[in-house]
């Protein structure tokens, strides 16, 4: 499993525990750091800080792109892999649309139902069609002065 999977797991692992228990996810973080048992990877501390700060964001985007779910009747670890994911496909740059989708469908694989990776790749879809261009296009330059007659 490429480094970046699995860090993606251990920050799922960890978003999802948190969730479970009603922590703060950078305070258990703080704990599986100190334990390093197994290490956390750098990406995963990254990928925790990143949804934990950008939460509010993160779940308004969810909550208007879920058909017939609310984000709180959603099942924890779909919660979870689609917090993670949304980070990734639209507060990250340097994370590709397909590869963040990829992965979280992989994780809904491993992690969830059989009905999971379906509704997080309609929700991941549905965000990515709506989504506007990350970058306006530019102005069109001006061309030269008519010549004078």
């Amino acid at each position: 499993m490429p480094a970046r999977s699995k860090a993606r797991k251990r920050a799922v692992d960890v978003l999802y525990e948190a969730d479970v228990r009603g922590a703060d996810p950078t305070e258990l973080l703080a704990e599986r750091l100190a334990q390093a048992d197994p290490p956390v990877p750098d990406y995963a501390v990254e990928l925790v800080e990143g949804v934990t700060g950008n939460l509010e964001q993160i779940d308004t985007v969810l909550g208007e792109h879920s058909e017939g779910w609310t984000v709180e009747r959603m099942p924890p670890v779909d919660r979870a892999v689609l917090r993670l994911a949304l980070y990734e496909l639209i507060l990250r740059d340097d994370v590709p649309d397909a590869v963040a989708i990829d992965e979280a469908v992989e994780l809904a694989k491993s992690l969830s139902t059989d009905e999971s990776p379906r509704f997080i790749n309609g929700v991941l879809g549905r965000v990515l069609r709506e989504r506007p261009p990350a970058v306006p296009p530019p102005e069109p330059i001006p061309g030269p002065p008519p010549p004078p007659d």
